[in-house]
């Protein structure tokens, strides 16, 4: 069976299920989620996305994202695909939510209710190679420069949260509390 996706409307109540790729090629509004890495000395982990993914294929993105399954909880399907991308999971706190629609040229589309979720993580990655072609660990503050300088490297989701989640960084002095 083809892995579906939670169709829901702009309050993110579920009105239903759809294949994945199908939602993707209708942009069809349905359930995600971002989540975010930091360790203790202020450096998110970002993931460079499987160079044959079916979209942003080798773009620098969060530690991963992903689409919850019908029946899934979001934070239970967050800590699932963590664990399956970056070979590691650790506590997790939902920071905010937000839609966002981006168009990809082979016809495909993102139109996602985003759960974002914020996570500190210290130890060793063991990423799954057929979803992350390499990862590294880049002082928070900054990313949004090299985001600035050269905005196709990065996904398109990765570039409209991250100021929604540094914030979320400069509130905390110690980010081991996140």
């Amino acid at each position: 069976m083809k892995p579906e996706v939670i169709l829901v409307n702009e309050l993110d109540e579920a009105v239903g299920a759809m294949e994945k790729m199908e939602a993707h090629l209708k942009g069809i509004l349905h359930r995600a989620f971002s989540v975010f890495i930091v360790n203790d000395a202020g450096e998110m982990l970002l993931q460079q996305r499987a160079l044959d993914k079916y979209h942003s294929g080798g773009l620098w993105t969060n530690a991963c994202c992903s689409h919850p399954s019908p029946g899934e909880t979001t934070v239970a399907a967050a800590h699932r695909r963590l664990q399956e991308e970056m070979g590691f999971d650790c506590e997790l706190r939902e920071i905010f939510s937000f839609t966002y629609k981006t168009v990809f040229d082979n016809g495909l589309t993102e139109h996602e209710y985003d759960h974002v979720f914020l996570g500190t993580y210290n130890s060793a990655i063991i990423p799954d190679r057929t979803e992350v072609h390499d990862y590294r660990y880049i002082p928070a503050g900054l990313i949004p420069d090299l985001i600035a300088k050269d905005p196709t490297r990065f996904t398109s989701w990765f570039q409209r949260a991250l100021p929604m989640v540094l914030p979320y960084l400069r509130t905390k002095s110690d980010t081991s509390e996140v």
